[in-house]
């Protein structure tokens, strides 16, 4: 029970629900225990000693006992869904708030086929055990107490002989748990990893067409599919291989209330209206009995949902805030790193190495080298979205560690290479950062980001829908609604990784002239492969396997004769080489 202890904060708030449910399940069950009374009065009394006045009594009385289960019964059942589905809304938000808050660290090793594997089906499995499978629990525990006790009441050997099939019960019960849950965990695994392969397809699916790789993906998708039935038939053998056992029991235990039952009625010592009372509340004792492979099928799913949330909950968040964090209203927006190390994963090499360097507010740093030199690790060190190992990274001359996350990111405009886009209107994705920014506003800052006249251009303006991810633009559209977006939220600080990269040279320019006044009183990092876009830069980080081997304005490393000439040359020559092919 360990796993449900660790997750009560999100289903013991809603306990009166359940409380409430109990009582009406209690109910439910002291009614059905009547039936094979009423059954055993209407043989002893009405039938053999032939007094038929109570024939109106009991058919009343039945009556009247059948209303109260059906009514107490919707009560249960609308009570527990309300236990269930209010457990599991707070669950869900707590996941989600979780995800939220939990660093880029998290997600560089996370799948999200298998995150949405866990929203959805796992929190399902484990709502429907909150909502039926916890209180059909307790249900067949007093149904098989009070059925025992009637049983006790007619006669004490003949429930004896019944009770002697509970153990071996038990002991089956016992076993089928042992192995049917890790089978069920490895059932969500599999599962997770087959949503994993839907959902990387489906974001792939250019790629995957454009190589032509359909009969590849299928052949992936197939194995991931046969482990996922391969798991479930595992499972469903074992279920086939305990369910039979239960049943001999239960049928040995019948024949053996048929014979000891029969010899009691003839010697006298019981009334033929109590054995078949018996028969019936026997079934009420070894038909629960049995079904509580079902409960333990349920449990075990539960619990396993349960572990791979709890993965989730109980995940690191490594990027900690402090309690009393600075929350400012503005920041100047300068920007120093002393000697600062990083590595995204302890073991691996480092991704930064003693990086040090100042840049005051108002600043325009470039930053350029080849991929995986470490350009973008110190952008993403800046907003915090890593931790350093060592080294500070200070805003304003204050640890970034001293402020509010959120409040820090208010102030920083961040427009990435890769432009997301939401499946909203593009004022709604331009405004996402600054929601009560107005349409003038809106406006303005997509003039600046050269967005205005292709967003004109629309069916229906900035109130055009877009596809998930922006589908319907292109890459240099949607990187100019990303840059509107940075611009919109008037940053101190303004990263721009590579965030002209899928435009072309003219409309670049005309973005680099709008830049050119909105970097103006703003700490700005360029992150670029192109020279063009840092030539204006105040100073440049030349980087290579994550240190800064060049530092200097355009001019000063060109005559440096170093890494950003050479740079400068392949660059230079491969434009002359595209115009001597043009003529």
């Amino acid at each position: 029970m360990e796993t449900f202890k660790k997750l009560q904060q999100y289903y013991m708030p809603f306990k009166k629900y359940f409380l409430m449910s109990l009582f009406f399940v209690v109910i439910v069950t002291g009614i059905t225990v009547l039936y094979p009374i009423i059954l055993q009065i209407t043989i002893d009394n009405v039938v053999l000693e032939e007094q038929y006045g109570l024939i109106p009594y009991l058919a009343g009385g039945f009556i009247l006992v059948m209303i109260i289960k059906g009514i107490a019964n919707f009560i249960q059942q609308y009570l527990g869904d309300l236990f269930g589905v209010s457990s599991v809304y707070r669950l869900r938000d707590g996941l989600y708030t979780k995800l939220q808050r939990l660093s880029f660290t998290y997600y560089d090793n996370a799948r999200t086929g298998d995150l949405m594997s866990r929203l959805t089906m796992d929190v399902e499995g484990f709502k429907f055990f909150l909502a039926a499978g916890l209180k059909e629990l307790i249900r067949i525990i007093l149904l098989i107490v009070i059925s025992l006790s009637v049983m006790f009441y007619y006669s004490i050997p003949l429930a004896l002989v019944t009770m002697a099939a509970m153990p071996f019960l038990a002991v089956v019960v016992y076993k089928f748990d042992k192995k049917v849950h890790p089978a069920f965990r490895a059932i969500r695994k599999s599962l997770g990893r087959l949503n994993t392969r839907i959902q990387e397809n489906v974001s792939g699916i250019n790629t995957v067409k454009s190589l032509s790789k359909e009969d590849f993906e299928i052949e992936r998708f197939t194995v991931n599919n046969q482990e996922y039935r391969e798991k479930n038939i595992k499972t469903s053998n074992i279920w086939a291989n305990y369910f039979p056992f239960m049943e001999l029991i239960g049928n040995i235990c019948m024949v053996a209330l048929l014979i000891f039952g029969g010899y009691l009625v003839i010697d006298g010592n019981l009334s033929v209206g109590k054995l078949i009372a018996f028969f019936s509340l026997v079934n009420y004792i070894l038909g629960p009995l049995m079904q509580l492979g079902f409960i333990v099928n349920q449990f075990s799913q539960a619990k396993a949902s349960g572990e791979r949330l709890l993965e989730i909950l109980e995940a690191e968040e490594d990027v900690q805030e402090k309690d009393h964090a600075l929350i400012p209203n503005s920041i100047k927006g300068h920007v120093t790193f002393e000697n600062v190390t990083f590595k995204y994963v302890e073991g691996d090499e480092v991704a930064l190495k003693n990086i040090s360097f100042d840049a005051p507010p108002g600043k325009v740093i470039g930053l350029i080298g080849a991929t995986g030199s470490g350009k973008t690790s110190i952008t993403q060190l800046m907003t915090r979205f890593y931790e350093p190992q060592a080294g500070n990274v200070l805003i304003d001359n204050k640890p970034s560690s001293d402020y509010n996350i959120k409040a820090l990111r208010k102030h920083i405009g961040f427009v990435l290479q890769e432009s997301f886009l939401f499946s909203t209107s593009i004022r709604d994705n331009i405004a996402y950062g600054n929601p009560t920014a107005s349409i003038d506003d809106i406006i303005a800052a997509a003039k600046r980001a050269q967005a205005h006249s292709f967003i004109m251009e629309m069916p229906n303006g900035y109130e055009t829908m877009l596809g998930e991810r922006g589908m319907g633009l292109s890459g240099g559209q949607k990187q100019r609604i990303a840059i509107a977006r940075a611009i919109l939220i008037d940053p101190s600080i303004l990263i721009l990784d590579d965030a002209t990269s899928a435009v072309d040279m003219e409309t670049e320019f005309r973005i680099q002239k709008a830049l050119n006044e909105v970097m103006k009183g703003r700490t700005t990092f360029i992150i670029a492969h192109r020279i063009s876009s840092l030539k204006h830069a105040d100073e440049i980080l030349v980087l290579e396997n994550g240190e800064i081997v060049e530092r200097g304005t355009h001019d000063q490393l060109l005559d440096n004769a170093g890494p950003y000439q050479r740079i400068y040359d392949i660059q230079y020559q491969d434009k002359q080489a595209i115009m001597n092919t043009v003529k």
